[in-house]
């Protein structure tokens, strides 16, 4: 790095993780919850022997952890092997449901995860139809305009709780209120937000809800699905009679209770790393606003705690982040479900930026073992990375003030 008097150096042996919206590291709480269950409890949770039956209760606790963490019933949880999996059952499992009506129209946004746009996609090539609500450049969803988007056929609503590039936490309750008065059903992905926000579904009229372990310090490979009890989407993985017949397969127990002890161990405390997580953020912000020109931020103010999504006008992003990456920085361009994609993220594109504006963009995600020290090496490094990329990309002042 060019620094003056190696201020900018990094130290490789303690890298700088501040891309938490794509995976968060394990926490001790669920580690220690998991072990058991991957080496002396490794019964079946569907044997009637003693130790399935230890596996069967450790499975219904984690069901009740879970549902007590986000005001939902214990019935009402259904677990998966991650957020697709579950957006996938919501949506497709809804529609089809629906579709026994004749209601075959979907209704979600135009800067969802690719899990649900996709899914949206796929199914409009069985004949069903999709509005794709406008995102504004707040990063918002309007629930006005979601109500005009509703017609007679309309099956199911899908609204991302918060936007995983931008951070973006929608009117989720304003928006479940006018699908209950339509008689609409109402699904979340809320991926991003469950472990980093208060949830309570049935207060917020949330019909159907997916999550996943590995975004809040549980395992990869876990995931759930929120059903409000009424609601019977088909099913959507046909097998055994697991998950109350509704998803074939062995449960993952030692991911389940992994999920569940995670779960657990944030929603103790999560007032308070709520406002540490945003202090953090709101110091990196700030930092880099002020001492980078060109540099502006994507978005709203109503964001998750931890998300910055930065645009450093007269750069390419990648090249910052491959630069970045060398000094020990791991951050993001975007959804890590779109890597290896050379297409400008559809989230930018989708608040109104230019393909160049969003190809100069990065996203920086913290969480709760992000430090103080972290944010301080990284408001050293970043602007000298930006100003050494300029240098073979020349900057116009003209952009600076734009």
């Amino acid at each position: 790095m060019d620094t003056d008097k190696g201020k900018g150096k990094l130290d490789l042996q303690h890298p700088i993780y501040v891309d938490n919206a794509a995976t968060t590291p394990l926490s001790n709480k669920a580690l220690t919850a998991m072990q058991p269950f991957l080496t002396s409890a490794y019964g079946n949770p569907s044997a009637l022997y003693s130790l399935g039956r230890q596996a069967r209760k450790a499975v219904e606790q984690a069901r009740d952890s879970i549902a007590d963490c986000l005001g939902a019933s214990p019935e009402e949880i259904y677990f998966t092997s991650c957020g697709t999996e579950s957006d996938n059952w919501a949506i497709k499992g809804m529609a089809r449901e629906q579709a026994k009506k004749g209601r075959k129209h979907i209704i979600s946004s135009a800067f969802e995860h690719p899990a649900v746009l996709h899914t949206c996609k796929a199914l409009e090539h069985y004949g069903f139809s999709a509005t794709y609500l406008p995102v504004h450049s707040d990063g918002m969803v309007r629930p006005d305009e979601l109500e005009a988007a509703i017609t007679p056929e309309t099956a199911l609503v899908s609204i991302l709780y918060a936007n995983n590039e931008l951070g973006t936490i929608q009117s989720i309750e304003e928006c479940s209120s006018v699908c209950r008065k339509h008689g609409i059903p109402f699904h979340t992905d809320a991926v991003q937000a469950v472990g980093h926000l208060p949830i309570q579904v049935h207060q917020q009229k949330i019909d159907m809800l997916s999550f996943s372990a590995h975004k809040f310090g549980g395992p990869k490979g876990t995931g759930a699905l929120y059903i409000r009890r009424g609601l019977y989407p088909e099913i959507f993985m046909d097998g055994g009679a697991q998950e109350q017949a509704h998803r074939g397969g062995t449960e993952n127990v030692a991911g389940i209770v992994g999920m569940a002890a995670a779960l657990k161990g944030r929603s103790a405390f999560l007032l308070k790393n709520i406002a540490r997580v945003k202090a953090l953020r709101d110091r990196l912000e700030n930092g880099l606003l002020n001492s980078i020109p060109g540099c502006f931020r994507n978005g709203g103010n109503n964001r998750l705690p931890g998300h910055l999504n930065l645009r450093f006008d007269g750069i390419d992003g990648e090249a910052l982040l491959l630069l970045l990456d060398q000094a020990g920085i791991y951050a993001s361009s975007g959804s890590a479900c779109a890597a290896g994609s050379t297409d400008p993220s559809h989230v930018l594109l989708a608040i109104g930026l230019s393909n160049e504006q969003a190809r100069s963009s990065i996203r920086f995600s913290l969480d709760i073992q992000n430090t103080e020290e972290e944010i301080e090496r990284l408001l050293q490094i970043i602007p000298d990375a930006v100003k050494r990329l300029r240098r073979f990309q020349p900057f116009s002042e003209s952009i600076a003030q734009n």
